[in-house]
């Protein structure tokens, strides 16, 4: 199913950024596996944490060092005792885990998706 087409001033209202993990650890006591995570966006934006429902294709300690995208501007939501601040984008495959999306090459934390 192909969603509703929406106009490009649409689109760029979503402020979508790549940024690097600098820390990640399992989110305890959360309703479905879950990893909490720290990105540097950059001097700009700085470091955001998420919490990301891909323990199951992921472990924390190989996230580190990697860079992703993920949208900046959406307004915080409080996930358990844990305050989510951006969401990160992956591909949901039909019958596997969560493959995060990220640049093809290092870019600099803080470039702009658009």
């Amino acid at each position: 199913m192909i969603e509703p087409q929406i106009e490009f001033k649409d689109f760029q209202k979503i402020d979508l950024r790549v940024g690097t993990i600098t820390s990640a650890e399992h989110f305890v006591g959360a309703r479905k596996p879950a990893i909490k995570i720290w990105i540097d966006f950059g001097e700009v934006i700085g470091v955001k944490k998420t919490s990301a429902q891909i323990a199951d294709g992921y472990q924390p300690e190989s996230l580190v060092g990697q860079q992703l995208v993920a949208v900046v501007n959406f307004a915080p939501k409080q996930i358990g005792d844990f305050m989510s601040e951006v969401l990160v984008l992956g591909v949901v495959p039909n019958n596997g885990p969560v493959v995060l999306l990220k640049p093809e090459r290092e870019v600099s934390n803080g470039d702009r998706i658009g």
